[in-house]
C-alpha cells in the first residue's frame, strides 16, 4: 500500500492537536493527514494543515473551487512545506453573504498547475451524486486539467469498490472509508450524499470495521492508498482495531 491518510476535521486548534496526538499513539506509521474545509468552523483547511505540519505530518488540505477569487492569489500556493492539496467543487456556503464564484474543480486544478506547479493536486471522485457517465466525463476533465490522482467519497459496498477500481484502473487513488453508525448517520449519508447502501449493510461499529478491513486488504493488494474518515466515532474506537493495516 502506498499511503494511509487520516481525515481530521479542524474544529479548533486544541481539538486538532488532541486528535493528532491520538493518531500518533494508535497509528505511529501514519504520516499523512487529510483536512476538509468547513466554513462553519473557525479553522480553514490550510490553517489545520499548517498545524499538522508543525506536528511532523504531511498535510493535504481541501480547497473549495467555488471559493477561489479569480483575481486573488491561490490559497496554499506559497505555504511553507506544503506539497499536496485536494481540490473539491465545494457545497453552497451556509452563510449567504459568503462570496462564491462559478469555478469548476477542473478550472482550479488547471490554475494550480500553472501558478503553483510544485504542488501535487488531487481531485475528488464521487460515484453517488449523479449518473456514472457524468462523473466519468468530469473525471476526464480533471485528468486533462492536471489532477495527479483522486480521493474517492467513502464507499460502503464491495461491489461498488470493484466497479470504481475498474474505472480508475490507471489513476493514483486514495480510497475513502468512513464508519456509519446508527440510523441517523445512515440517513445523513443517504440525504446529503445520495449514498445507496447495500441491502445487508449494518450501521454498527463492528460491521463497519470489518468492511474497512476488507477494503484495506484489497487496497493493499492493489498497491494503492486509502484515507479513513472517522466521523462521529471516537478516533481510538475506529482506528485501534485497524492498527495492523495502517502500516506501510
Amino acid at each position: 500500500m502506498s499511503r494511509i491518510a487520516i481525515e481530521l476535521i479542524p474544529r479548533d486548534t486544541q481539538s486538532l492537536i488532541e486528535d493528532l496526538a491520538t493518531v500518533r499513539q494508535i497509528a505511529p506509521d501514519v504520516t499523512t493527514i487529510n483536512l476538509p474545509d468547513l466554513l462553519r468552523l473557525p479553522l480553514r483547511s490550510w490553517e489545520g494543515a499548517a498545524l499538522a505540519q508543525g506536528q511532523g505530518y504531511a498535510a493535504i488540505p481541501h480547497i473549495r473551487a467555488i471559493d477561489i477569487d479569480p483575481d486573488a492569489p491561490l490559497p496554499c500556493a506559497e505555504q511553507e512545506g506544503l506539497r499536496e492539496i485536494l481540490v473539491i467543487a465545494g457545497d453552497p456556503p451556509p452563510d449567504s453573504t459568503h462570496r462564491i464564484w462559478a469555478n469548476s474543480s477542473a478550472d482550479i486544478i488547471a490554475r494550480y498547475r500553472r501558478e503553483a506547479p510544485h504542488l501535487t493536486v488531487y481531485a475528488a471522485f464521487d460515484p453517488y451524486r449523479r449518473a456514472p457517465w457524468q462523473e466519468l466525463e468530469t473525471i476526464q476533465q480533471k485528468r486533462d486539467a492536471g489532477a495527479a490522482g483522486f480521493f474517492t467519497q467513502p464507499l460502503f459496498d464491495q461491489r461498488l469498490f470493484d466497479l470504481c477500481a475498474s474505472w480508475l484502473e490507471n489513476d493514483r487513488v486514495f480510497w475513502g472509508l468512513s464508519p456509519v453508525i446508527g440510523p441517523k448517520s445512515r440517513a445523513y449519508w443517504e440525504r446529503v450524499n445520495h449514498v445507496v447502501f447495500p441491502l445487508d449493510f449494518e450501521p454498527k461499529l463492528d460491521a463497519n470495521i470489518a468492511f474497512a478491513r476488507t477494503i484495506l486488504e484489497a487496497v493493499r493488494a492493489r498497491g494503492e492508498s486509502a484515507y479513513l474518515m472517522p466521523l462521529r466515532v471516537p478516533l481510538a474506537d475506529y482506528l485501534t482495531p485497524l492498527r495492523d493495516l495502517l502500516t506501510p
